[in-house]
């Protein structure tokens, strides 16, 4: 940035080139050519943001459409090791029998029993 007496120094020199006549018609020339390039400046400014956002838009919906397009392709989750799927084909795997079922309770005696209700605790909601 050009500091005071610089601007003293030019305009000193302008002054003995041009003369006191032409110095406004330039000073107002230097002032239309500045507010021409201001106004185009902020015009290329704000077409280039407008081409950004469209860039960014069309992006996100590119995305948008991969990710669509891979949820349904994407595979079935795989069960755990050992655990049998939700749904199975006819004849496969049935549930035990009655007499299947109460040898496999016969046979563990360490499993725990199922708490009836009336050996909850009660509530403390009728507590005063």
């Amino acid at each position: 940035m050009l500091s005071l007496p610089h601007l003293v120094v030019l305009f000193v020199i302008a002054l003995v080139i041009f003369g006191p006549e032409k110095l406004p018609e330039l000073a107002r020339m230097l002032g239309k050519a500045t507010a021409e390039f201001r106004k185009i400046t902020t015009d290329f400014r704000y077409a280039l943001e407008d081409e950004v956002r469209d860039l960014e838009r069309q992006t996100r919906i590119r995305e948008e459409e991969i990710a669509t397009a891979a949820r349904a392709v994407e595979p079935p989750p795989v069960p755990p090791q050992g655990t049998l799927p939700r749904e199975l084909p006819a004849g496969e795997a049935s549930a035990p029998t009655a007499a299947e079922q109460s040898r496999l309770d016969d046979a563990d005696p360490a499993r725990p029993e199922a708490v009836s209700a009336s050996h909850e605790k009660p509530s403390d909601d009728t507590a005063v």
